[in-house]
């Protein structure tokens, strides 16, 4: 099927309209291109001088003694062409179509007196050249026909269709044929510029010389009813001539003209945007009862000049803006499932015929097809915000920087249309400085993977708060993903580090192992037990334990970092390993590369075809602490604990040059230990640590919690937590599996100073 083609279609050479009808009721002819299309397939007609002339467009075939008038660029049915868009084969359809011009354009010379056609030795190829009267008729094969037009004494029969019944079906058949190709491009778009922009270059230069998209603002999303006045803003523009043409009377008298403001100047294409020189105004609020709004109502296109639309057009344009006079501008509303939500106006300048009456036929179905593509592209649009937001929300917005370690991460969706996947990662501060470094996969790209991703990912925090081992919680979550349902894997690895130990201890379900970057370049992939996915049910999970050096820098990551359908997963391990082994070597080997611009260049190691699943990274830098920033003691449960605690914070406070936070410091140290000696059965521990701030960390072996009360004045205690609360800069207690840890902060004096 031929399609009409737009202004971004094919080569568009200058200059290429000629005299002659205009082509399908829609002007002159709109681009070169489809004259070659016309020309490349000619519907022969029959002449007096024993040749058979291809017909030009719009006139009757020459009977006998009748003349036919070609123009510059004949044209003909163009039954069984194609499309010359650019591709191979596109210059020959052009340089068919320019031999059908030239034989169109003959001298007066060569043209038989008193008859419209060419001599007979000028007979297009596979055509028979007519008979003298009397001659006998060349034998023929038995079966075959006459050529078209080809009769004894050169007048022939009747051709089939070339009367002017064949013109006007030829114009509705070129009609269906742009509507096809015009909606199969609208339809193309996914988002909603894509479908603006499709409307557009579908319609102009073909259907019409200028187009107005107004869209509502905001766009309703499904059921969504509108609070407030109805808003129309000019979404985009397209047009091809000077926008003078369209109010310019006198324009069709220089069309023809270089430089002339009515001729097609393809430089010009595209001048498009909402900000463009179109005589429009950029906003439209409806008025109730308005005729804008009867118009829309109506949902049907009208023309410009009809009763409805000339106030309709002045109130969507501005009154200050011209519109074009008589049939030369289709108001079409754009009405998607359940209301109008725009409406789209087509332009034409007055050196191009008329809108026929077949053209609001034309206009309906372009705004129906848009409307309920732009439908289509909001709702899209409305799913993949609630995508992101829900993977959005499963992951942590930020990442905790606790003491001794250095983090940063990425996520990468599987692709655009999969925006949702079940990767996840996590770090999760614990008692004693230490942190929980979490990464896992649950199965699949949808909704459900990743619902089924926050609820393990909640159950992971819910036990690291804890403070179980890395196994039992990895069992914890196989329990829990069994209760989720039968087909509910995952993968997933735990690994809780101690800053004061400089210790790591890694628990695996299914996960790839995690990769060491030491400080000297050297890369590593940990052994740790692999242990099977989470939801398999029965399984034990086995936890070792690693030495984490100070600079190293660990790096957990999912499988689709590492694994595609072009390789392997263990030929993608090796080749992060070899990666990161390349990047520690670039940066030096006595300092570790910077975590964002490490993040940064692993996930550059992917090709085009290695986004088969999305990726979560999480990279950790052990800087630890140092064991002269650590105090630590055993306090007996009895009543002279809290002397000795302040005592020994004392000492420690001195040994660090911290003497000003003596008073604070023993006061609170005082009131917790108290707490914990009133409660603990076996010894207490009292630890201090000296980073950027001076942490204490007060463990007993009763499960009960301390809560912050408001004591009355008759009250002998229940002022303690009060006073570390007003003092201390930060605080909180933390359940164990062996009891609790209650822990406050103390900000430390001139800390950028202090190394």
């Amino acid at each position: 099927m031929t399609e009409y083609p737009t202004s971004q279609e094919g080569p568009q050479p200058a200059g290429a309209s000629g005299g002659g009808s205009d082509e399908a009721g829609h002007g002159k002819a709109p681009i070169a291109a489809a004259e070659a299309v016309r020309t490349h397939a000619q519907v022969p007609v029959s002449g007096q001088g024993g040749a058979e002339l291809p017909r030009p467009r719009g006139t009757a075939a020459a009977g006998p003694g009748g003349s036919g008038q070609p123009d510059g660029a004949s044209r003909a049915a163009g039954h069984g062409a194609a499309d010359p868009g650019p591709g191979p084969g596109g210059g020959a359809r052009t340089r068919d179509g320019e031999a059908a011009r030239n034989a169109g354009r003959r001298d007066p010379a060569d043209t038989v007196p008193g008859h419209g056609g060419p001599p007979g030795p000028r007979a297009p190829l596979g055509t028979a050249p007519l008979l003298p009267p009397g001659a006998p008729e060349a034998p023929r094969e038995p079966g075959t026909a006459l050529p078209v037009g080809a009769g004894r004494h050169g007048g022939g029969t009747p051709v089939p269709g070339s009367g002017p019944e064949a013109g006007v079906a030829r114009r509705e058949g070129d009609r269906l044929r742009f509507v096809g190709a015009a909606t199969r491009r609208i339809a193309r778009g996914i988002d909603l510029d894509e479908i603006v922009l499709g409307l557009c270059r579908a319609t102009v230069p073909t259907f019409s010389d200028a187009i107005l998209v107004y869209l509502r603002d905001p766009l309703p999303v499904g059921d969504e009813r509108p609070v407030g006045p109805v808003v129309l803003r000019l979404r985009r523009t397209d047009r091809l001539r000077p926008i003078d043409d369209l109010t310019d009377s006198g324009a069709s008298e220089s069309a023809g003209a270089p430089g002339a403001a009515g001729e097609l100047d393809f430089s010009q294409l595209p001048l498009v945007g909402p900000q463009g020189d179109l005589p429009a105004a950029e906003l439209c609020e409806i008025r109730p009862g308005g005729a804008l709004a009867e118009v829309l109502r109506g949902v049907r296109p009208v023309f410009g000049s009809a009763a409805g639309a000339k106030d309709a057009l002045p109130e969507l344009l501005g009154s200050e803006h011209p519109v074009p006079r008589g049939q030369r501008a289709i108001l079409a509303p754009l009405r998607g499932r359940r209301r109008v939500i725009g409406a789209a106006v087509f332009l034409r300048t007055p050196d191009r015929d008329a809108f026929e009456q077949n053209d609001l036929l034309v206009a309906a179905q372009l705004a129906t097809h848009t409307a309920l593509g732009i439908d289509k592209a909001v709702l899209y649009g409305r799913e993949a915000y609630i995508a992101d937001e829900l993977q959005r929300t499963m992951l942590p917005d930020s990442l905790p920087q606790p003491t001794g370690v250095r983090l940063a991460s990425r996520y990468l969706p599987a692709a655009e249309t999969a925006r949702v996947g079940g990767d996840w990662y996590d770090a999760i501060p614990l008692p004693g400085s230490r942190v929980a470094l979490v990464v896992g996969d649950v199965m699949g790209h949808s909704m459900t993977s990743a619902a089924i991703m926050g609820q393990l990912r909640t159950t992971a925090q819910t036990l690291a708060q804890l403070d179980l081992p890395p196994a039992e919680v990895l069992h914890h979550l196989d329990e829990q993903a069994q209760r989720l349902g039968s087909d509910r894997m995952a993968t997933c690895l735990y690994a809780v580090y101690d800053p004061v130990s400089h210790r790591i201890t890694i628990a695996n379900a299914g996960h790839p192992p995690p990769v060491l970057l030491h400080l000297g370049g050297r890369a590593e992939v940990l052994r740790v037990p692999p242990g099977a996915p989470i939801g398999v049910g029965g399984v034990d999970f086995e936890a070792v334990e690693l030495d984490a050096p100070a600079g190293a820098t660990l790096l957990l990551y999912t499988d689709g970092l590492v694994e595609s359908r072009l390789r392997d997963v263990w030929t993608g391990i090796e080749q992060l390993r070899e990666r990161l082994a390349t990047t520690a070597q670039l940066t030096g080997l006595d300092h570790p590369p910077p975590l964002e611009a490490l993040c940064d260049d692993v996930l550059d190691m992917l090709g085009p075809g290695d986004r088969d699943d999305d990726i979560a990274l999480l990279a950790a830098r052990f800087d630890g602490i140092a064991p002269s920033d650590v105090a630590y003691w055993f306090l007996d449960p009895e009543e002279t604990a809290p002397g000795r605690a302040r005592r020994f914070a004392r000492r420690a406070l001195t040994r660090w040059g911290l003497e000003d936070l003596s008073d604070s410091l023993e006061l609170l140290v005082s009131e917790v230990v108290t707490n914990a000696v009133r409660y603990a059965e076996r010894p207490v521990t009292l630890r201090l640590l000296r980073t950027d701030v001076l942490r204490c960390e007060v463990g007993d072996d009763s499960p009960q919690l301390p809560r912050q009360r408001r004591a009355r004045d008759t009250d002998e205690g229940g002022r303690g937590l009060f006073l570390v609360n007003r003092l201390a800069r930060r605080w909180g207690a933390t359940r164990l599996s062996s009891g609790k840890v209650v822990w406050f902060e103390l900000p430390l004096p001139g800390a950028h100073d202090r190394r």
